[in-house]
Formats: structure tokens, C-alpha cells, sequence
């Protein structure tokens, strides 16, 4: 019997089963849908980070409190304070140092009239704006005599005006943070998005500095000394040239005020390039596991289809005794439910690449993220799944090519 007449006797054998072979593919399909699915988001989530990091200002670097050992890893204590920041506007010991721009943020209650928002508050100075490469779509940002008499206003991000205000203007409004009242002096273009580490980068508001720590969050804002801490230190180095010689200055000057000679650290200096490296490692670790995980529904299709070929061949084991009767080789027989094995598992897993991908397109809907579905996931997951069907379906391929044509006669 020559290939096509293979492929033909095997189609006619699955057709004359459509609904058990129907369902023998569901768990291929499940499976390669899955698989496609997931890698696609974390290819997404990936792109997103990229495209937002390298957006949140130029030639940037970021210093935070303590000290991140391994990616993924909490850090270890340390404090930085509004001092810190101050000492690093210093252009005698960092002249590589363009802006520097101290941060202080927390989760709190924002509300306006009967509607609430969980958001968080950024007190920040009025150098944020140009560090951030980030301006306001109506009224104005915080200007330095906010930061002096530490005034209670505050500038929303655009989502957080659409979930306080609404259709209706913000600018000039009054709203209440933490209980505490701050009149709306500016809405921020919108970012749109979500940020590196989860929720959405519009999702924010702006007070000043000196205002969080002496009239907002209390002795929660400030050191054991009672000095204003700060969560994290935004940095603008003069050139991209100019950004190792930054952080070296940054390293040398925080050393010296944490009183650092030779111990650890207590702080981390990271560069854009360094906290997109960060970021896409730890998304492409949680792409790979979540493939994985969806890889494992791919052998449980296989199980499937091993399990439906074993029955087929008890089902057919005269047929099997009377095609070698006749004339029918070993391998004739191997090479036929090798075939069914394999077009179940190809029939499966080109569904299962539909399935993907409207699953991709459902969550683009849902505006949160944007699936990248790449041509390297589409081979990798039907690649697999035929090697399933090849797996799943020698031992039954083999066990039919091995039987006895006088005893599969017999067989009732």
C-alpha cells in the first residue's frame, strides 16, 4: 500500500467516527490555543513594558531605597530621604546631573462629592514634570511656591479626573485626599497604558513634596530622625553619554551621606536600560512558565489521542487480521494509525491556532494589554503538538503492526 492510500484509509477511519474524533481533538485544541494564547500576552505585557519605559522621560535614571539582589527579588531596607535628593542637585560633586526630580507615593482615599478612587498620590517637586517628560493637558503643574508653603493643590492624571470628575471640568475644583481638602489645579496629558508594575499609568495625582510629608501621610512620610523620606529619586543625566559618569556620581555622594565605606549599599541606581533588562527578564520568565503550563494540557491531549487509538485498534483487529491476510505489511499497518494519530493531532492543532487567536483579539478588546502573537509561537505550539500525535501514537501504531493476521481473524 503505497503513502496515499495510507493517508486516504486513515481519513475514511476517522470520518467514520466524527464525534469521537471531535472530541479526541479537544484537548490539542484546548492545548495549542492555550499555549498561543499565553505567550502572546507576556509578548504583549513585554512590548508594553518596553514602550513605556523607554517613554517615561530621556537619558533617565532611577534611584530606589535597599537593594535588589536577584530579579524578582523584594529589596532589602534602606531609606532614602528628601536630603538625599537635595545633595544631588549639587553640581560641584554631579555635574553629569541635568534634574533631579524626589518622589513620595502611596495607595490612598481620593474623593469628589459621592465618588471615591483609590489612587495613588505622588508628592513630587516641580522639576517631576521635565524629568518625566510629562505635561498637563488643562491648567497648570506644581510651580516652586506650591513646594515652599506646601499648598494643599493637586494635579490629576487623566483617569483620575474621568473617575472623580467625569464630563465636568476639574481645574478648580475642590476634592479631598485622605480626608484632608486640596483644590485641582491641573489635569495630565494621558498616558495611556498601564505602568511597568501594574495598574494604569493615568491612574495618578500629583501634590507637592513638602505637602505629603507635613500635611498628608504624617510620621508614615518621614524617617525615625524625622527627616522626609522618599520612595524613589528620578534622575536626568545632562546627555546619554553622560549617564554612567551620573550614576557613578550618584553611587559616590549617597555613599558618603549613608555613611557607606565598606558595606553593601542600601540604595540601587538603575538606568532605563537597566530596568527595561530588569523588567523583560521577569516577563519573559513568567511568558516561559505560563507556556509551560499550557504546554501540559498538550499532553494531556496526547493521552487522548493514545487512549482513542488503543480502542480503535481492538475495534478494528479482524480488519487489521484480514488486511494482512490479504496481503498488508507491518508497516503498512504502523504507518496508517501512524497517520490518524498525527492528522488528529494536526486537524487539533491548526483549531487550537484559531482559538489562540481570537482569545488574543478578546483581550485587545478589553483595552489592558496588546497581544503579540509572533510566528515563532505558532511553529513552537503546532511543532509540539505534532510531535504529541507521534509520541501518543506509536505505542497503539505499534501494538495494531504487531498483531498475529490468524489470531486477529479469531478476534470477536
Amino acid at each position: 500500500m503505497n503513502l496515499w492510500e495510507s493517508i486516504r484509509v486513515s481519513f475514511r477511519s476517522l470520518g467514520a467516527n466524527k464525534l469521537r474524533s471531535t472530541l479526541t481533538m479537544l484537548g490539542i485544541i484546548i492545548g495549542v490555543g492555550a499555549v498561543i494564547a499565553l505567550l502572546s500576552i507576556g509578548k504583549g505585557a513585554g512590548a508594553a513594558i518596553t514602550e513605556q519605559v523607554q517613554g517615561v522621560g530621556s537619558n533617565l535614571i532611577v534611584v530606589l531605597p535597599g537593594v535588589v539582589t536577584r530579579v524578582g527579588q523584594m529589596p532589602t531596607t534602606g531609606v532614602l530621604t528628601l536630603a538625599d535628593a537635595n545633595a544631588l542637585e549639587d553640581r560641584a560633586c554631579c555635574p553629569d546631573i541635568a534634574i533631579v526630580a524626589p518622589v513620595y507615593q502611596r495607595t490612598t482615599q481620593v474623593s469628589y462629592g459621592s465618588n471615591n478612587s483609590n489612587t495613588q498620590v505622588s508628592g513630587v517637586t516641580p522639576t517631576y514634570e521635565r524629568v518625566r517628560n510629562w505635561h498637563t493637558a488643562s491648567g497648570r503643574f506644581i510651580d516652586e511656591r506650591d513646594q515652599q508653603t506646601a499648598a494643599r493643590v493637586a494635579v490629576l492624571g487623566h483617569r483620575t479626573a474621568k473617575t472623580l470628575f467625569g464630563s465636568e471640568a476639574p481645574v478648580g475644583k475642590s476634592i479631598k485626599i485622605n480626608r484632608v481638602p486640596f483644590r485641582v489645579i491641573g489635569v495630565m496629558t494621558e498616558k495611556g497604558g498601564t505602568s511597568s508594575f501594574g495598574g494604569s499609568q493615568d491612574d495618578v495625582l500629583f501634590i507637592p513634596i513638602t505637602t505629603a510629608t507635613q500635611r498628608v501621610f504624617g510620621s508614615a512620610a518621614l524617617t525615625p530622625q524625622g527627616a522626609p523620606r522618599v520612595s524613589s529619586i528620578f534622575v536626568s543625566a545632562g546627555s546619554e553619554k553622560q549617564i554612567d559618569a551620573a550614576m557613578a556620581q550618584i553611587t559616590q555622594v549617597l555613599r558618603q551621606r549613608h555613611k557607606i565605606v565598606y558595606q553593601q549599599d542600601d540604595f540601587t541606581v538603575l538606568s532605563q536600560k537597566d530596568l527595561l533588562g530588569a523588567l523583560n527578564q521577569i516577563t519573559d520568565i513568567l511568558t516561559l512558565f505560563l507556556g509551560a503550563i499550557a504546554a501540559i494540557s498538550l499532553l494531556v491531549g496526547g493521552i487522548g489521542i493514545m487512549n482513542i487509538m488503543l480502542v480503535s485498534v481492538t475495534e478494528r483487529t479482524r480488519e487489521i487480521g484480514i488486511r494482512k491476510a490479504i496481503g498488508a505489511k507491518r508497516k503498512d499497518i504502523l504507518v496508517q494509525f501512524l497517520i490518524e494519530a498525527v492528522t488528529l493531532s494536526v486537524a487539533g492543532g491548526t483549531i487550537g491556532i484559531l482559538f489562540g487567536g481570537v482569545v488574543g483579539a478578546l483581550v485587545n478588546t478589553t483595552g489592558l494589554i496588546k497581544t503579540v502573537v509572533e510566528p515563532s509561537s505558532v511553529l513552537l505550539a503546532v511543532g509540539f503538538s505534532i510531535a504529541v500525535g507521534l509520541f501518543f501514537g506509536l505505542y497503539p501504531a505499534v501494538r495494531a503492526a504487531s498483531l498475529h493476521p490468524i489470531e486477529a481473524l479469531r478476534y470477536e
